[in-house]
């Protein structure tokens, strides 16, 4: 137990080195998971041994579910809603064109059974929302003409159909599908059963979001979090899509204005980094690099049909009616990868207890492979050559926790007697950027101010700034007593390091603007940036 613990700390630890390394040599990181995993495999250089696909499944699924989560809880509606409409074409009927097309291809030019090569085809059809998300947050890539937003709810909605078809395709083989009635009902079943619980519970998690006074902070975090494994286990449990449950309570849940929502997508967005860590790792881990060859040939020409042929088509069919430039349609096909999503299926069908031909998970690891190394690294590059990179805005504002809520935020300053606004109308004032002077309180009288309004000793001024997200500075508070150094001396006297700076005294509940003059008290707390 000691071991496995030790083990697990390590390759933690490796993987977020390995995620630094990333950035410097424009490889993303998650495809150095993979490898790294297959280091650690049983063929690799640690020969760690496992290949128990059911307890894979089990992992996989639960962090799919939390990756499908976020991706809704993190997708700004307001940013991606201009965009939907082509976005959720491409994500159901364009995984299914994708999928059919490619069936088709590897049916009739390989030679492989019909039903296997849709089911291949199938397990492929989705982009990875993972690695789209990855690449779009660490290179910081805004797209032009809201590219970015399509891609991100593209990728994030479209595993229910690739799922759904994995299921149809597997029910078609083992033959407890048999008759186009029971096809509709599962299609029926798996999409308004899903609908229906994905409603149920957004309802009812908003209304306890809202009203519920949670006794202990954080405890608010844990509900969110098993409201995404409920809406995946209840959607599942009566014939559901679990997954697009998931996904649609995410972003009802995402896009409404609840208590700490930045904290919350703060927390999945961590919570998420690390289990994609985990689940690449995993799948790496479960690959067997010995077993490549034999795959190899099948695995490039599929690798080649749903990249050239299959991706395209899909593309350029359902965005031709929109009238989007071709540009912007041969990103979006560059722009398909596949990764863990397409793995995690594979493992779904090496359980299913089929017999099959082909070595369906090493066939789409093989893919997933080539797709992360080439079109992930290359993708920034293709978007710069086809003009499509937006320099003037940040990526990250198409994600809920970069957006209103945390952009802003109030400021409340205390004006002592000696300030240098006092006696000076706001329209004179030196403002930082973007900020605005709200509201004055003086006395018991609050003041909507205007230009002329002055600022007088003693108001309490409230500011409406931006919010500083990044910065590399310690600050460190002091303690001021009886016995303390710095006490009845003015800020100017005291021989501080250098770079160190008294930023902020908290005195008597209220803020002290510190200046060269101001005489530091007993009980006073003073914020300094400590380098």
């Amino acid at each position: 137990m000691n071991f496995s613990i030790l083990l697990s700390s390590i390759i933690i630890i490796l993987c977020i080195i390995v995620s630094k390394i990333s950035t410097k040599i424009g490889v993303p990181s998650l495809l150095l998971f993979l490898i790294m995993g297959m280091l650690f495999g049983t063929d690799g250089v640690f020969k760690i041994p496992f290949d128990n696909y059911v307890f894979a499944e089990q992992i996989c699924t639960i962090i799919l579910i939390l990756i499908m989560f976020y991706g809704g809880f993190g997708t700004n509606w307001n940013a991606a809603k201009g965009v939907a409409p082509r976005a959720f074409l491409l994500s159901f009927l364009g995984t299914f064109i994708t999928s059919m097309i490619v069936g088709l291809l590897c049916h009739f030019i390989l030679k492989i059974d019909l039903f296997e090569s849709f089911l291949i085809g199938s397990v492929i059809g989705s982009t990875d929302a993972a690695s789209v998300f990855f690449i779009l947050r660490s290179r910081k890539l805004n797209l032009k003409g809201g590219l970015a937003s399509l891609l991100e709810l593209e990728s994030g909605s479209n595993d229910p159909m690739s799922y759904m078809l994995t299921v149809i395709f597997l029910g078609l083989i083992g033959k407890t599908l048999g008759s186009p009635l029971s096809i509709t009902y599962m299609v029926f079943s798996q999409i308004v059963y899903a609908l229906a619980v994905a409603a149920a519970v957004s309802w009812f998690a908003y209304m306890v979001l809202k009203k519920f006074t949670f006794p202990v902070s954080g405890l608010d975090t844990i509900f969110v979090l098993t409201i995404a494994l409920l809406s995946y286990s209840l959607s599942s449990s009566i014939g559901g899509n679990g997954f697009l449950s998931t996904y649609i309570v995410g972003i009802i849940l995402g896009n409404q204005k609840i208590k700490n929502k930045v904290t919350l997508v703060h927390f999945f967005d961590g919570i998420t980094s690390l289990v994609q860590m985990v689940l690449f790792f995993l799948l790496g881990l479960l690959a067997f690099p010995s077993k490549m060859p034999d795959i190899l040939a099948t695995a490039v020409f599929v690798t080649l049909f749903i990249t050239f042929i299959a991706r395209p088509i899909a593309v350029f069919a359902i965005l031709i009616p929109f009238k989007v430039d071709i540009k912007s349609q041969l990103l979006v096909m560059w722009a398909g990868l596949r990764g863990a999503a397409s793995i995690v299926f594979a493992i779904f069908v090496m359980v299913s207890g089929q017999e099959l031909n082909y070595d369906v998970f090493h066939i789409v690891f093989f893919l997933a492979l080539m797709s992360v190394l080439f079109q992930g690294s290359l993708l920034p590059i293709i978007a710069k050559k086809l003009d499509l990179v937006d320099s003037d805005e940040n990526v990250l504002k198409t994600f809920n926790d970069y957006v209103d809520d945390s952009d802003m935020e109030l400021i409340q300053i205390t004006i002592p007697q000696h300030h240098h606004w006092v006696g000076r109308p706001i329209m004179d004032i030196e403002l930082p950027e973007d900020s605005i002077i709200v509201t004055v309180e003086r006395g018991n009288t609050t003041i909507i101010p205007n230009g002329k309004t002055v600022i007088e000793a003693g108001d309490v001024v409230i500011l409406n700034a931006k919010r500083t997200k990044y910065y590399d500075i310690s600050l460190r508070e002091i303690h001021i007593n009886l016995h303390h150094p710095w006490r009845d001396k003015e800020l100017k006297d005291l021989n501080l390091p250098k770079n160190n700076l008294i930023v902020m005294i908290k005195r008597d509940g209220g803020t002290v603007i510190p200046r060269g003059n101001t005489v530091i008290r007993d009980k006073d707390i003073v914020l300094l940036r400590d380098v």
